[in-house]
């Protein structure tokens, strides 16, 4: 998505902001927004980042249905929009930004100060940066006892890995989504940070992965969706070993996991 909006929005100025959402801490400053210029689009795990002119910056998350557009939503989605956007220069002209389940955040704050963002303030390196190395992610996790999957999850060991991610690389790196994240041996985490780094670069080349809501900014599905192997295959055959995947909840979201090829979690010299 940062990579379609950039060469749309950059330069661009904000003529006007329609706020269609009730009020509250997830919209709050666009009152500010008009007669800003869009210097940039830029990224920072899950959230836009889009310096605004006058030491500004507009955040965007997405949640988990959140879309920006730059087209109207059909007459289905219209009830769900939260947020319209006037551009000055041509066509397209106009941002929208809707959201189903109202989980998406659209505001606008002081550059790099992020006080009702504690997640955005709190993120661990990019997974496709030099940052992310095995050292670091064993560092991180050896500081939690957290089931590995909720510790991912949870953004501070890396950013940007949800859910569906989540599943994939523990697949690839054959761990057990509950194991303790300090239990993991130099092997398990040197495997996941590969695996980590795979999906998260093989699903940005598919756009991203479409089950439901989400959409390209040009209305497009993220394709990714075809690739996986094991998120939503609860009941189905290990695409690597043939065993009958199980579904369970970890950190509170739909888990999906091999018991063959993903044993269940023991305790390592490492995390003794």
């Amino acid at each position: 998505m940062r990579r379609e909006l950039a060469p749309w929005l950059t330069g661009r100025e904000v003529r006007s902001v329609d706020l269609l959402a009730p009020a509250g801490p997830k919209y709050a400053g666009l009152e500010r927004l008009a007669g800003r210029l869009i210097e940039g689009v830029g990224r920072r795990g899950k959230f836009l980042l889009m310096p605004l002119s006058g030491g500004l910056e507009l955040v965007a998350h997405l949640g988990m249905t959140g879309v920006i557009a730059d087209h109207a939503p059909d007459a289905r989605a219209s009830t769900h929009l939260r947020v319209r956007v006037e551009l000055s220069g041509g066509d397209p002209g106009t941002l929208f930004f809707s959201d189903p389940r109202r989980f998406g955040r659209f505001l606008v704050v002081d550059a790099g100060h992020y006080p009702t963002l504690p997640t955005l303030a709190a993120l661990g390196p990019e997974p496709l940066g030099d940052d992310f190395t095995p050292a670091g992610l064993a560092a991180a996790c050896a500081r939690s006892t957290m089931p590995v999957k909720a510790y991912l999850l949870s953004q501070r060991p890396v950013a940007g890995v949800g859910n569906i991610y989540a599943d994939e690389a523990l697949w690839r790196a054959g761990v057990h989504p509950r194991t303790p994240a300090a239990w993991l041996g130099e092997d398990q985490v040197a495997a996941l940070c590969a695996a980590i780094r795979e999906v998260l670069a093989a699903a940005v080349a598919a756009q991203g992965t479409t089950l439901s809501d989400y959409r390209t900014v040009r209305g497009g599905t993220g394709e990714y969706a075809r690739q996986l192997q094991a998120y939503g295959r609860a009941g189905e055959a290990c695409p690597r070993c043939g065993t009958e995947m199980e579904r369970s909840i970890v950190g509170q979201r739909g888990t999906t996991h091999c018991p063959t090829c993903q044993p269940a979690p023991r305790k390592t010299r490492r995390g003794a």
